[in-house]
Parts: structure tokens; sequence; C-alpha cells
């Protein structure tokens, strides 16, 4: 049953024919995990406490900076180096005091998916990369999970639902991985704030009409929405059998073509022994303006043309914002000095 707090809380649901009481129940029932606490993550998180999902899981990793206040709006210049799941369950916790959250500060892994979804009615993607969403796919078949899916890029947008009913999977849209770097994040190429927010409402729209058996589930559909010119299709796909799962990839880095990079340093043990390096930053200008370790400065997509510049008196030390497109500017260094050592620092810069 409601509390009459709960009832005052849900008043304009409560009187909307199509939820009621007992769509309010079943909110209140309903477990509900999202992958990610960023961009997507957010919306998603704010719209899913105020409707009253009973139970909320949160997994990621990683912490508030700076730049993500432009999107991720549950976040406060407060909050900047605080663990994104705590800064969250607290501030959601003020909206709405009748949800269970359940937080997890960790990344998303082949160890921990199987065990972690098990414990919830619906997935809610909101990854940014192509490793963890085929990692969340399978693992919402294997445990039987209905997966909300939404994507940004620049200033468009996807929302889906897989594993609906038996319906179309995530492999069945993408049976294969793009090549490694072939699609850039948001963190590399940017993106449009407000995209985030309108991509995460309809997710969650798409749970609150799942778990309520509102409306017509975009199961077997893929909505793409253009913030520009402001317009939308609904494109449909069918089941095939690459969504048949029978157990996780090995590894899904490698099944999306990313090179586990073997020689990596972290920002802290390279501050112990700065002197030892040269440094190389392979990130854009404005990105140099902001901030930087110092080093030389050549962007990526003019390596090829300015790699003699180079100064290879010293190992070289590599760097850029995530780790990737150093990774990538030392996969091409190496062709051209053999006898170099270049080191990539871990998770690059912010």
């Amino acid at each position: 049953m409601l509390t009459k707090e709960e009832q005052k809380q849900y008043d304009r649901h409560l009187i909307l024919n199509e939820v009621g009481v007992e769509g309010q129940l079943k909110l209140k029932q309903a477990k509900v995990l999202v992958i990610g606490a960023g961009g997507l993550g957010c919306p998603v998180l704010q719209y899913l406490t105020a409707a009253g999902v009973g139970t909320i899981g949160l997994i990621d990793d990683d912490v508030v900076s700076q730049s993500n206040l432009q999107r991720q709006i549950l976040y406060t210049q407060n909050d900047i180096d605080t663990p994104k799941v705590l800064a969250v369950s607290k501030r959601l916790a003020a909206l709405n005091p009748f949800i269970q959250f359940n937080t997890y500060h960790e990344k998303l892994t082949k160890e921990n998916a199987i065990e972690l979804f098990s414990k919830y009615d619906i997935i809610v993607d909101g990854s940014d990369n192509f490793s963890t969403r085929y990692l969340v796919n399978d693992t919402a078949v294997l445990t039987n999970k209905t997966l909300v899916y939404g994507a940004i890029f620049k200033f468009e947008g996807q929302v889906s639902v897989f594993n609906y009913n038996d319906g179309p999977t995530y492999r069945c849209l993408y049976p294969t991985p793009p090549k490694a770097n072939e699609v850039p994040n948001c963190s590399q190429i940017g993106v449009i704030g407000v995209l985030p927010g309108v991509i995460g409402c309809l997710q969650a729209n798409e749970v609150i009409k799942i778990i309520c058996g509102l409306g017509e589930v975009l199961s077997g559909k893929m909505l793409t929405y253009n913030l520009l010119t402001m317009q939308q299709m609904v494109l449909k796909f069918k089941r095939t059998d690459k969504a048949d799962i029978k157990e996780l990839e090995e590894n899904y880095d490698v099944f999306c073509g990313i090179r586990l990079i073997e020689n990596e340093i972290t920002l802290t043990e390279l501050n112990k022994n700065k002197e030892a390096y040269n440094l190389l930053d392979v990130r854009e200008d404005l990105e140099r303006e902001r901030y930087h370790i110092g080093g030389q400065h050549i962007p990526l997509g003019e390596l090829s043309q300015r790699f003699k510049e180079v100064d290879i008196a010293k190992d070289i030390i590599v760097y850029c914002k995530s780790g990737m497109r150093s990774a990538k500017a030392i996969d091409f260094l190496k062709e051209q000095f053999n006898d170099t050592n270049f080191i990539n620092l871990k998770g690059g810069i912010l």
C-alpha cells in the first residue's frame, strides 16, 4: 500500500487514469539498475526517482569532474572529485525519501555483471563505450532482463528497448562492434549539453511504460532524434540469431578491438620522477590551452606530418584526456622510432 505521504508525493500519477494506485504500486515494487551516472544516467535517475521506482541500483566507478557539469545536471561544483554514486544518491534521496538506493562504486565487469543484474527487473544502459554496451546486452540476455538503451553523439541520440518479451537485442541491430577509435565518445568530440537530457528522459519514459504496461514499448524499434533539425525517425528491426547468447565474451575490450596497453604509467607515478621522461601531449589546441602537464604538444591529427619533431632523447610518456588517443599515437610512433620507449599515461588527464 501507499502511505499518506506517498499519496501526496505521487498525487499527479494517482489522478492519471492510466497509472492510478495500481500503476504506482507497480512502480514502488519495481527494481531498476542504471549503468552509469553520466549524461544519460542523470536524467534517467532523476525521473525514475521522481516517479517512485521503489528500488534503484546505480553502478559507476567515476568521480565528478568539472567538465561533467555542462550536461550532468545532478552535480554541482561542490561535488567535484566525489564518487558519482555518492553524490547522486545523496541528491536524489532529498528529492524522494521513499526510494531505496543501492550504489556500487565500481566498474561493471564480466565478473560482477550477472550477479548484479539478477537482483533487478529492468536494466538501463547509460554507458558511453562499446565494450560496456556489449557486456550489458549479453548479461541482460543471459539473465533474461529487459534492457533500455540510449546513446548520444554530438547533436543526435538513439533510444531502444532490447530483450523485451524475447524481442530483438542490441546484437540484432549491431552484430559486430565498430573498429577501435572509429567512433569517438563525447570526451573526444563533444556533445550539446541538452542532448543527454532529452535521450535520458526518453529512456526513463520507456522504463515507466514497461513497469506500468502503458503504450507501445520501443521493442524492435530504434528512435533517432536530431536536435539541430528536430527530426525524429523510428527504424524497425527484427530478432536474429545474434540474440542467442550462451556465455559472456572472454574479454570485451578485445572483442571490441581495443588493444590492451602493456606499457603504462599513472600520473602519480610520473610525478615521482618526471625528470626522467620527455612528455608528448596529443590533445587538441583548446584542451592544451585549458590545462596541461608540460612537454611537447602535437595533436594526434598532425602527428603523421610532424613526428620528426618528437624529442626522443629520453623515454617518452604520451598523454591525452582518456588514454585512447595517446595509445593510438604510440602505435604510430613505434613504427617510426624502433629504439624509443613510448609509455602511455594511464587514464590521461582531465
